[in-house]
């Protein structure tokens, strides 16, 4: 069975979906701490890797690595709006929910640092 608010098709849905994903950054720049200091790291890093002397693999390595912290804190700041709005209540799995994107917010962290000392390194 089909959502009943999947009514709009073509153009006019391609506009809105770009709406809500605006919608959806400058929440999380708004209500997310980290979010915001991920995007002043991306700030300095994504002109940087485009100035560094490497050949187009290395620099979409270095461009996607930044970009994809960005998008796994979107996730994560997602995950913890939804339990949030589920409860306010201390429960053992709204904290594993939490944890876990929490843990995978920093394993990209983890990628995107190796990745950019690897490529550094040459």
């Amino acid at each position: 069975m089909q959502s009943p608010y999947k009514g709009k098709t073509g153009l006019r849905r391609l506009i809105n979906a770009c709406g809500y994903s605006i919608n959806g950054l400058r929440a999380a720049y708004r209500l997310e701490d980290a979010f915001r200091q991920e995007i002043g790291l991306a700030a300095l890093l994504l002109p940087t890797a485009l100035l560094l002397h490497v050949n187009a693999s290395e620099r979409a390595l270095l461009l996607g690595s930044v970009f994809l912290v960005l998008i796994v804190e979107l996730l994560n700041s997602a995950i913890e709006a939804a339990v949030d709005r589920i409860s306010l209540d201390n429960h053992e799995l709204a904290k594993v929910a939490k944890d876990i994107g929490s843990a995978a917010v920093m394993l990209s962290l983890v990628c995107m640092a190796t990745i950019w000392v690897v490529v550094l390194r040459g």
